[in-house]
């Protein structure tokens, strides 16, 4: 499956990118300037979360639309900030924006987010999650924990259960919240959207990060979302999802997972009554 094709969908789908960031400085510019050359792209959000330094100034001056939060109140409030500024800003005579979740400090390799716009754009998948070109797989034991624990929920094996940078259509992104905590919303995320009967999909690219971004890499991080991903596991995700899992079933990269959201008939996403996907069990 080629996911860099792009596709008529392409040409005219809108896109919101949506960067989270707190005392991320300069790193912020690069990142909101590498934006404006991934096709789609046509609203940059930066949502400043309570930074004390001039993330907000700097992003403004580099064109994003930029909201702040007052007091710093985690990733996952701002990406819902984000997207409803996104909604507000979308035209009533268009489709919803689609929206792309980035870090604050890709610089120009956020252009590679290209990848993840064009899968979602040409309806091969409803949320695409990026994974390194090389690097196959996420070591150590919150990834771990991670993988078992969406395995657990919805059946499917992925290779980055704790990759950020994603691109998703509206549905996939009103599936996916409210967000279920701070430290697990990577996972979260994946649960719910494949719980309401949307696909996803693993994408290469060549994501680098300056640092800039600190809640990245840090194992006091990993620490607490390591806790915060067994005390869901015994819980149960959004209402409306669906309570059995999927067959456990693992994908490759690059090729979606239950199926392409292009074999869905208009924006209803979810199967008819009686009628499976894929084989369920529990």
């Amino acid at each position: 499956m080629n996911y860099h094709s792009g596709s008529h969908g392409s040409q005219s789908q809108r896109v919101a990118a949506v960067i989270a960031a707190h005392n991320v400085g300069r790193a912020v510019a690069a990142t909101v300037r590498a934006c404006r050359a991934i096709p789609g792209v046509d609203l940059l959000i930066v949502v400043d979360d309570g930074s004390t330094d001039d993330t907000g100034r700097v992003a403004r001056a580099a064109g994003a639309v930029v909201v702040r939060h007052s007091v710093e109140r985690g990733r996952a409030s701002a990406i819902e900030t984000g997207v409803k500024v996104a909604a507000m800003r979308d035209r009533p005579d268009g489709p919803p924006r689609h929206i792309l979740l980035l870090s604050p400090d890709l610089g120009d390799s956020a252009v590679e987010a290209t990848a993840l716009v064009e899968a979602v754009s040409a309806r091969q998948a409803d949320m695409t999650i990026a994974v390194p070109a090389q690097k196959r797989e996420y070591s150590g034991y919150a990834p771990g924990v991670a993988r078992r624990l969406i395995r657990r929920k919805t059946g499917w094996t992925c290779h980055y259960p704790l990759s950020y940078q994603r691109c998703l259509t509206r549905e996939a992104i009103n599936a996916a919240m409210p967000f279920n905590g701070r430290y697990v919303l990577e996972a979260a995320m994946t649960i719910n959207v494949l719980r309401a009967g949307l696909s996803v999909m693993e994408v290469p690219c060549n994501f680098t990060h300056s640092g800039a971004d600190r809640s990245l890499g840090s194992l006091n991080r990993a620490a607490r979302m390591v806790d915060a991903l067994l005390a869901t596991v015994s819980q149960g995700f959004h209402s409306n999802a669906r309570s059995k899992r999927r067959a456990a079933h693992e994908q490759g990269i690059g090729v979606p997972y239950p199926a392409p959201a292009s074999s869905n008939d208009g924006a209803d996403h979810l199967p008819s009554p009686g009628v499976r996907r894929t084989e369920m069990v529990g």
